[in-house]
């Protein structure tokens, strides 16, 4: 049952990304070399974002009452900042880096059911930010700051949530409110529309059909 469980919701959690990354990523040396720079980026945002965190949860240890609380949310807040100013910098580089890159390319009940929520919720972060980055690189490219904004507004929401709410059903249901909201919008952003989706659904996508071929 153990065994069951571990891999049930490893493969909920993970099992769309890496989807994403076999049939959009691995196909192509330059995508991959994007992956791993987008994760280095990540990874330095999330070491500026531990820092700060530790820093509020430490203070927060030593006070009492709302001023906890206010300051564990402010570490929430500032580790949001920290992470989309760190995708912007990535946007930026990924711009200067474009043209000299086209030229070298062109058992138990109760923890059972936590361990499957908690692999929801993972997978929905996982999502959410593929589609932020879409949006947000949009955004940029177009200069609708609007949109910078919104992603900004939609990311604090979902890291805040928990202080807002206790209820982690109503959490997790949100967060795939929103990850569908923005799911639909990156779809369209990046080229989608009504027809090409019909198109693939029915495997009646002439382009994607031929590519598939001669991949093979």
């Amino acid at each position: 049952m153990t065994a069951a469980v571990f891999f049930g919701c490893a493969f909920i959690a993970f099992g769309p990304a890496l989807a994403l990354y076999i049939f959009t990523i691995a196909t192509e040396s330059l995508r991959i070399i994007f992956l791993i720079a987008g994760a280095f980026f990540w990874l330095v945002s999330l070491l500026f974002s531990s820092l700060v965190w530790f820093v509020a949860r430490a203070i927060a240890d030593n006070r009492d009452g709302p001023i906890q609380k206010y300051l564990l949310i402010f570490g929430v807040l500032v580790s949001v900042f920290i992470q989309e100013l760190f995708r912007f910098a990535y946007y930026k580089l990924l711009k200067k880096a474009s043209e000299g890159l086209k030229s070298v390319s062109p058992g138990e009940t109760a923890p059972s059911m936590q361990l499957l929520a908690y692999a929801f919720m993972t997978l929905v972060i996982i999502l959410l930010h593929v589609f932020w980055g879409i949006v947000f690189f949009d955004g940029c490219e177009k200069k609708n700051w609007y949109i910078l904004l919104i992603v900004l507004l939609t990311h604090l929401l979902v890291s805040a949530q928990t202080f807002i709410s206790p209820h982690y059903g109503i959490n997790l249901v949100s967060a795939y409110i929103i990850m569908v909201f923005m799911g639909i919008w990156a779809f369209f952003v990046a080229g989608g529309s009504c027809r090409t989706l019909k198109l693939c659904l029915l495997c009646q996508d002439k382009d994607f059909l031929l590519y598939s071929h001669r991949s093979r």
